[in-house]
């Protein structure tokens, strides 16, 4: 190993290895940048980096290969009023490392600013405190493997924690337990495809660091919305790094997204780029603090020692700088294209768009995603709000290529399926795809991503079980958390052994479940709902890396996951169950409502606050989104009989298409939710049972409509 540095080149960023050796390049605004590398006993050898391309700089490392461990420290001002938090006693991982070993020790070292005197830089080295960058070769032939690409129409979302979805399961070797090769693994694949989802959606895989205060309650930050590297895969879940080979996480993931794709899954990644784990300014300096700190974050212009925060975390990253948004889109890029990745779920999406500090569609962010060749053509959806601000809630109003998680939706959906008055009209505008939401701005149903429970909050079956949350466990005194669940326990909290409580909270699942998935947009299901998985009424489990979080599955719910394998395959199979237009106007014969007694819905029947049922008619006829080769499209037609009530109703069936004859095809009252098979005709009644639906299908011959 050498001390000498060769000029190298000021592109790419990062560490970028070759036969001779490796490029080092790292944007700053400091005055000096000195590239620290490690041996295997953790010596240090320091080496300046001499040559600067603007604020970025670099050099070439002869002799230094994948494997390499380093970090950079940073010689500058420090003058926390003028916003500058340079302190080369602090060592730094690279913003761009592929891969990162070891944890951070908290303590007085990894502070940036003397602990008895806040605007004073610490003396105290952080190098035994931190982890380290390393240097990783991540190529993979993506070109030669296979590559499943759905429509939106044609997606279902499934989301997992990649520890927590194979972390106990029986079928998968303990050594690959919670890791990016246990979710590679057949039983877990064999899992996902049975179910018949196309898309995976990972909570947060890039690398992150838990609060300073949460290993002090034996805690930990397990869903990971605290990232310190956006490019590499988080270490503690791959199970090379634990059989001791540091840096083998990126190949183990690059293997594992192979293996999903070539079981016809998409993957898509739950990213956080709106924040970083450095916290407030009291916070550690682990990286981009100390490498830019106003380059990197949103700083206060009042007072330039704090930050902006809109995440409420302590801050926000800055995407209005060049560095920043290089930052993203380098990283966006690099997941599509070298990690084989699919899309993004993009976490509190409004602070990346945020100009002079308001919400702005024409944001410098949003016209980089649209211009860039290879990640606008990626999924991409938002998380369509942050905090504090009055224009937080920003529901409908990203730009054409985004979805969005539709929090309407599972506002209004959990309160029809409590019996709460009022809400028909809604209910009808979230089955058909939110047009009130979208259409407006030329937009489609899939714009919507539909969902009743995800990560944050209730699982569906602590949703029927709880009317209030329970996070004890997370050592805040049950204060974090949401208190607005819109649950209902079905007669008593938590476990019971009541048969008639039971029955009705697996009737509410069913019900709720089938809603979803036979709504216009893109479902997502929240991983294990299918089971039964339960978090014991925590609803804020970010800290839960053990039994409360992973799924269990020992005694999963058997008839819920065959319901659930219904519902999915019921939808793949009937395109005019995912329509991806909204059927309105001179198109309103194919989508229509009807009241109980058989008549279409009037003003008044939308107006009338006791209305807890509703009829809804698909017409299966020619969908010209969907004749792509010029074959007219022929589909069956569907009657969804819907009732909230707390009591039978009979639903005649109303005059749709001359001679029709209906036949049940999903009765969510039965366990099973299968309908004892018939012959129903146009005029005849059908009684819906309690708090369930009744789905019908009405044949059609191809060609026929």
């Amino acid at each position: 190993m050498t001390a000498q540095a060769l000029p190298g080149a000021a592109f790419p960023l990062g560490a970028t290895p070759n036969s001779g050796g490796t490029n080092f390049a790292v944007a700053s605004a400091g005055d000096g940048v000195l590239l620290c590398l490690f041996d295997a006993a953790g010596v240090e050898t320091q080496i300046s980096l001499r040559e600067r391309d603007g604020d970025v700089w670099h050099g070439f490392v002869p002799g230094v290969g994948p494997g390499q461990a380093y970090g950079y420290r940073v010689t500058g001002p420090y003058d926390p009023q003028r916003g500058l938090r340079c302190n080369p006693a602090k060592l730094l991982l690279d913003p761009y490392a592929r891969a990162i070993d070891g944890e951070v020790r908290f303590g007085p070292q990894v502070l940036g600013y003397a602990v008895d005197d806040p605007e004073a830089p610490s003396t105290l080295d952080s190098a035994g405190h931190v982890p380290r960058s390393l240097v990783v070769d991540a190529s993979f032939d993506w070109a030669a493997r296979p590559r499943p690409r759905y429509s939106y129409p044609d997606t279902v979302i499934y989301e997992i924690h990649v520890k927590g979805f194979t972390a106990a399961h029986p079928s998968v070797p303990e050594q690959l337990r919670g890791t990016y090769a246990g979710l590679a693994h057949d039983a877990a694949v064999a899992h996902l495809v049975d179910l018949g989802v196309s898309t995976v959606e990972l909570l947060p895989v890039h690398h992150s660091v838990p609060e300073q205060f949460l290993p002090a309650r034996g805690l930990t930050n397990y869903w990971g919305y605290n990232t310190i590297g956006y490019f590499a895969p988080h270490a503690d879940y791959s199970a090379a790094v634990r059989g001791g080979k540091p840096g083998g996480q990126v190949a183990e993931f690059q293997a594992m997204v192979d293996v999903l794709h070539s079981a016809g899954l998409e993957v898509i990644l739950d990213v956080v780029f709106n924040h970083t784990a450095e916290g407030n300014h009291l916070g550690p300096t682990l990286c981009h603090r100390g490498l830019d700190n106003a380059a990197y974050y949103q700083l206060d212009p009042a007072d330039p020692r704090s930050y902006v925060d809109t995440t409420g975390t302590g801050n926000s990253l800055n995407a209005s700088s060049p560095v920043s948004l290089q930052l993203i889109m380098d990283s966006l890029r690099y997941w599509l294209t070298e990690m084989g990745v699919d899309g993004f779920r993009f976490d509190l999406a409004p602070t990346l768009a945020r100009q002079e500090g308001g919400f702005d569609t024409l944001s410098a962010f949003f016209d980089l995603v649209s211009q860039d060749p290879v990640v606008s053509r990626a999924k991409l959806i938002a998380e369509p709000w942050d905090v504090g601000r009055a224009d937080s809630y920003d529901l409908g109003q990203f730009p054409p290529l985004w979805s969005e998680w539709n929090g309407r939706y599972r506002d209004v959906m959990r309160d029809f399926w409590r019996s709460h008055e009022g809400l028909i009209g809604e209910v009808a505008s979230r089955l058909s795809g939110s047009s009130d939401l979208y259409q407006t701005a030329g937009r489609r149903p899939t714009a919507s991503v539909n969902f009743i429970t995800v990560h944050d909050g209730f699982t569906l079956a602590d949703l029927v079980s709880y009317n209030s949350k329970h996070n004890e466990a997370n050592g805040e005194a049950n204060r974090d958390g949401t208190d607005d669940n819109r649950s209902w326990n079905c007669g008593a909290e938590g476990p019971t052994t009541d048969p008639a409580v039971l029955d009705l909270r697996a009737r509410q699942n069913r019900a709720m479940l089938t809603t979803l998935l036979l709504s216009f947009g893109i479902p997502m299901l929240l991983g294990g709902d299918e089971l039964g998985r339960t978090q014991h009424g925590n609803n804020n489990a970010y800290c839960q890396d053990n039994a409360i979080s992973w799924f269990d599955w020992s005694s999963p719910d058997e008839q819920l996951l065959g319901f659930t394998r219904k519902l999915i395959a019921l939808r793949r199979a009937h395109p005019v169950l995912r329509r991806s237009r909204f059927l309105t106007g001179v198109e309103a014969t194919e989508l229509r409502w009807y009241t109980p007694t058989g008549a279409e819905m009037s003003p008044s029947d939308w107006g009338d606050p006791a209305a807890r049922s509703i009829a809804v008619y698909l017409d299966g006829a020619d969908d010209p989104d969907r004749a792509t080769d010029g074959t007219p499209l022929v589909d069956d037609d569907f009657l969804l009989l819907i009732n909230a009530w707390w009591q039978p109703l009979d639903f005649a069936l109303p005059a749709t298409r001359a001679g029709q004859t209906w036949s049940p095809e999903i009765d969510t009252y039965e366990p099973s939710g299968t309908a004892p098979p018939a012959n129903i005709m146009v005029g005849e009644h059908i009684t819906v049972r309690p708090r369930s639906i009744i789905v019908l299908r009405g044949r059609r011959e191809l060609g026929r409509p």
